[in-house]
């Protein structure tokens, strides 16, 4: 089975993708829009891409193609920790370091320390921190480093100057399981932290209200929200959709029944599946 990651190779998602699926062909795709594309076409079964992160907050882009791309799901949830090294081409020395490259979610992970110890050498934003790595790897002419994950600097030669230099130690990252198929995704060999459904709802039209008038179909049947995040659906200002999780294994007549009632109040809903979150190794 084929299974599409937000590459290239050494990437945070490569590593938790490699957990979900240690027996299946991955690939790595140069965007998260490329998993999604991926998946539409046939190209592969399931794609690994990452949700949200416990100290930048949600990766919108991944949001906005699950809103764009109805027919794709999610089949499960996965957390890992998450830290961060820099590191240069052996060949080089940090004190001639000119530049630091990596994602701009790593950069933003690690801004303290950076401003800290590396305050006047220019920061620059990389597709990925795996990609940033290779780059310093292919370049040891420029004095360049990079921030990424000890299993980039061992696929890459780099020597690592500087460790776990997230500014807060419980840096995780969120990771989904999306397919064209529902809360499919079993694994017997990783911890499970719990079960939630996820749901994307554009509010009725606009009036006084509204978004209570939708909480409140969670609310009187006590249903918990574990998450409420808005998102522009960039067809105007004020206009929004929402991603909402729902903790708790799914009941037919109580999820159900609240899913007809949104319905009802002519909120348009998507639902995304009932899925397990697990606990993956860093």
């Amino acid at each position: 089975m084929k299974i599409a990651f937000l590459g290239p190779h050494a990437s945070f998602t490569q590593l938790a993708a490699a957990q979900l699926f240690p027996d299946e062909e991955l690939l790595p795709q140069a965007s998260i829009l490329d998993c999604f594309k991926a998946i539409e076409s046939g190209e592969v079964v399931k794609a690994v891409v990452p949700l949200e992160n416990s100290i930048e907050g949600t990766v919108s882009m991944t949001l906005d193609y699950l809103y764009k791309t109805p027919s794709v799901k999610i089949e499960a949830e996965a957390v890992m920790p998450i830290a961060h090294h820099l590191m240069i081409h052996p060949d080089n020395s940090i004190e001639n370091i000119e530049r630091i490259y990596s994602h701009p979610q790593a950069l933003a992970q690690s801004f303290h320390f950076l401003d800290t110890h590396y305050k006047e050498i220019p920061k620059q934003d990389f597709s990925s921190t795996a990609a940033a790595a290779k780059f310093v790897s292919e370049n040891k002419e420029t004095a360049i480093a990079a921030v990424a994950n000890q299993f980039a600097a061992n696929l890459y030669g780099l020597k690592i100057i500087n460790r776990n230099i997230q500014d807060f130690e419980q840096n995780h990252t969120r990771f989904i399981i999306i397919s064209k198929q529902q809360g499919t995704y079993q694994n017997n060999k990783l911890e499970t932290l719990g079960e939630k459904a996820g749901m994307l709802i554009t509010l009725p039209e606009d009036h006084p209200g509204g978004l209570h008038q939708v909480l409140s179909v969670f609310a009187w049947r006590k249903m918990n929200l574990s998450k409420i995040e808005s998102r522009t659906l960039k067809t105007g200002l004020g206009n929004y959709f929402f991603f909402i999780n729902v903790e708790g294994p799914w009941e037919e007549v109580l999820h159900g029944n609240a899913l007809k009632e949104l319905e009802s109040i002519n909120a348009n809903v998507d639902f995304l599946g009932n899925y397990k979150e697990f606990l993956l190794e860093s």
